[in-house]
């Protein structure tokens, strides 16, 4: 994600105008690991017999005014764009989640339906595949580790948010008119997308006088769309949408100039991971993109981006955990011996 206000030591990485924001008393996270606090507080009295289930109620974005956060992909499609069918199976989803946790993802979102045209999938049979994988990632994994559902139905998003979901990633900008509304009564955050096409249909060649202005206006809109329906603009979160109807040329354009979607002031994802924008920019195949992938990501972290979802979890955290490093927001995590 995203820019904040950040009191601290000057630093490279730009936090201005684009983060979560906390009380000035409270201290920076530094770690990706950090996470809120969502331990239910005791009762003065409790009752001996009394065994509370824990809340499923949405959990709030942390604070990315010093800090990074790493959302991790799980897809449980066939046909994904990178794992091809790798996490198809329940089993297998669950424990790529757990693995993206323990790499320290600080997000785990899960997908049933992949961006790309292609046919309808039934709103019914999308629920029966993310349903479950969320379920048991809310049950397994520790509670500072948040789930986001990628999907452009509102009926998926409430099923998801019923059973612990925190984040909505819509990568089709509020296509769905009761997605906002949906998510303003669930109580949960929204990942709000630029992207021009219909849900699953096919975009040729898009045409933009100017896409960086084009892409800042509509994240605007939808920004105000989101809060009109309720929605609070601290549970908000801006996507550019890099290759999303978007050649890898008008993608670049947009990606010097990410300053524009930070400047609206709220927390924006990268989603640059093993992008055709790297692969033909390196003239490479996907399953050679990494080294790119990271430094894309190096990138917008620079102009201003606090979230990144990526493919390759431990490679992107390391490189987080450095940057954060350098920028004065985490200690080093030593021992400190050299020339000591």
């Amino acid at each position: 994600m995203d820019q904040a206000h950040d009191d601290g030591p000057t630093a490279r990485l730009p936090v201005a105008d684009s983060t979560v924001s906390v009380s000035p008393e409270a201290a920076p996270r530094f770690s990706p690991g950090a996470g809120p606090e969502d331990s239910p507080q005791a009762s003065p009295n409790p009752s001996p017999q009394a065994n509370p289930q824990p809340s499923l109620a949405p959990r709030p974005l942390p604070d990315t005014a010093r800090r990074v956060l790493v959302m991790a992909i799980v897809n449980r499609t066939r046909d994904s764009f990178f794992d091809e069918g790798r996490t198809w199976d329940l089993d297998a989803a669950v424990l790529a989640g757990r693995e993206a946790a323990a790499d320290g993802a600080d997000i785990i979102d899960v997908g049933g339906v992949k961006f790309a045209p292609g046919e309808p999938l039934p709103v019914a049979e999308e629920i029966d595949r993310v349903i479950p994988v969320i379920r048991a990632l809310r049950e397994q994994l520790p509670g500072d580790v948040l789930l986001s559902v990628d999907t452009f139905h509102a009926a998926v998003a409430q099923a998801a948010i019923e059973v612990g979901v925190d984040l909505i990633n819509d990568t089709t900008g509020l296509s769905d008119p009761e997605m906002a509304p949906t998510v303003a009564a669930g109580g949960a955050s929204i990942v709000l997308t630029h992207s021009l096409a219909e849900p699953r249909r096919q975009y040729l060649r898009p045409q933009y006088d100017d896409v960086v202005e084009e892409v800042r206006d509509y994240l605007a809109s939808r920004l105000e769309q989101a809060v009109e329906a309720g929605v609070a603009r601290d549970r908000i979160v801006l996507d550019p949408g890099p290759d999303l109807n978007k050649s890898s040329v008008q993608t670049l354009a947009m990606m010097r100039e990410w300053e524009e979607y930070t400047s609206l002031g709220l927390p924006v994802l990268g989603a640059l991971s093993r992008k055709d924008v790297i692969g033909e920019s390196l003239g490479l195949s996907k399953q050679d993109r990494l080294e790119g992938s990271l430094a894309a990501a190096a990138w917008v972290l620079n102009k201003g981006a606090r979230i990144l979802r990526v493919h390759d979890v431990s490679e992107t955290v390391r490189m987080v955990r450095m940057l954060e490093v350098l920028a004065g927001w985490r200690e080093p995590a030593g021992p400190l011996v050299h020339n000591a």
